[in-house]
């Protein structure tokens, strides 16, 4: 489950990617090898579920329908290594004002584990948009700092109960029911 960021923050973020990715090619470092993501597949996850068996897709999806939420306004924050001392992932923070996300992750979470048998994470809820994957050979904690990210906010539309596709190039995402969330002035 995940909410989008609109298009034109996403572009905006995967040419900061891109610009990221050049600098390192120019200096030799491991970031380098970079694998960007494309901007159609940025999202802000707010339950992984991982493997599911596909008889509950229907379940999971109507979980989505009594919960239209309000929807809320994000910011793009700083560049983070995900996980900070092996990264796997080049992303960046999601700062919530309001906290109002937070209480959207808590209702999806609870509407997932009330339609199946899913339980969540134990680890904290850290809103964040995946913009590059790492290569395995390349992972290391020697990094030099990343430039700024570019001052973005937006207010997510929907929220997007997704199916990954992994393939040898990455993952795909494919949308499999939606819930609209209410955006204030419309």
């Amino acid at each position: 489950m995940a909410v989008d960021p609109p298009a034109s923050t996403s572009e905006q973020l995967v040419e900061w990617a891109h610009g990221v990715a050049a600098s390192a090619r120019a200096g030799g470092s491991p970031r380098s090898s970079l694998r960007l993501l494309d901007a159609d597949s940025l999202h802000l996850t707010l339950c992984f579920l991982g493997s599911r068996p596909v008889g509950e897709i229907d379940a999971l999806a109507a979980a989505l329908a009594p919960h239209a939420e309000q929807s809320c306004e994000l910011s793009v924050g700083a560049p983070l290594w995900l996980p900070p001392r092996r990264p796997h992932a080049l992303a960046v923070e999601v700062h919530d004002h309001d906290g109002e996300l937070q209480r959207i992750h808590e209702r999806v979470q609870a509407a997932l584990c009330g339609a199946s048998a899913w339980r969540p994470e134990r680890r904290r809820f850290r809103p964040h948009i995946t913009l590059a994957r790492v290569r395995r050979s390349e992972r290391s904690t020697r990094e030099q700092p990343l430039p700024a990210t570019p001052w973005l906010s937006f207010q997510p539309q929907a929220i997007v109960l997704y199916r990954s596709w992994l393939t040898p190039a990455g993952a795909s995402y494919e949308a499999l029911a939606s819930s609209e969330l209410a955006v204030a002035g419309r």
